[in-house]
């Protein structure tokens, strides 16, 4: 198994990857600032990276992942995701709080036990979050989710929720607008910056800022 380190790097140049199109270079300054670490440190580990024949190092171009790489995210991508899963299904823990958990456990937990948890969970596709596990053999569900600040006025429901801070995940669920929750956009104001939401639960009527919605990516019903 790789150090928790190295697991670290490949599961946020996957993760910055996800945001290009046609699979294109990470800047070693977006890795290093999602990681907060210096872009000197970041340098030296992707050197090290590229000697592992994890990445494709190109000198003041940027990385992407390898086949084996790729693999590597996907594991402990399945790990994080599990373990938030099992932690907010059966440990009882706040969706809000799970994130920081797993980032630890995600690197000590045997595999004999992730099976366990994923038995015992009934084999999840989705993490309390939205966001798809990826399979055993590393696969990963493509929802065809669309961000909410991109959308024009009608009917949605939030799929999936990006932004993993405590305060930004309290900040929903007061709101009550959590992953399955369905809504109708019902106006975008771009002077203001904010959209205004309906649930359809109750019929109440929220307003979220323009850079709040760029962490929801939600499904149009028809």
């Amino acid at each position: 198994m790789p150090s928790s380190t190295v697991e670290n790097y490949l599961k946020a140049i996957w993760s910055l990857q996800g945001s290009l199109d046609g699979g294109g270079l990470v800047l070693i300054g977006h890795v290093a600032e999602k990681l907060s670490v210096t872009p000197g440190t970041a340098t030296t580990m992707m050197n090290q990276l590229e000697k592992k024949g994890l990445i494709e190092y190109r000198p003041r171009r940027g990385v992407r992942l390898k086949e084996e790489g790729h693999k590597a995210a996907m594991q402990v991508l399945r790990r994080h995701r599990l373990i938030e899963t099992f932690l907010v299904e059966v440990m009882k823990l706040d969706w809000a709080e799970v994130h920081e958990e797993a980032e630890v456990l995600e690197h000590v937990v045997s595999d004999r036990l992730l099976k366990r948890m994923d038995v015992m969970l009934r084999h999840p596709t989705h993490d309390p979050h939205g966001s798809p596990i990826p399979s055993p053999d590393g696969k990963i569900t493509r929802d065809g989710t669309a961000i909410l600040a991109d959308c024009q006025p009608g009917c949605y429901i939030l799929k999936r929720v990006r932004e993993d801070q405590p305060g930004f995940l309290q900040w929903l669920s007061d709101l009550k607008l959590l992953p399955g929750t369905a809504f109708v956009l019902s106006s975008v104001n771009s002077m203001a910056g904010t959209l205004s939401l309906t649930l359809e639960k109750d019929e109440e009527v929220i307003e979220i800022s323009n850079s709040a919605s760029r962490s929801l990516l939600v499904v149009k019903v028809d």
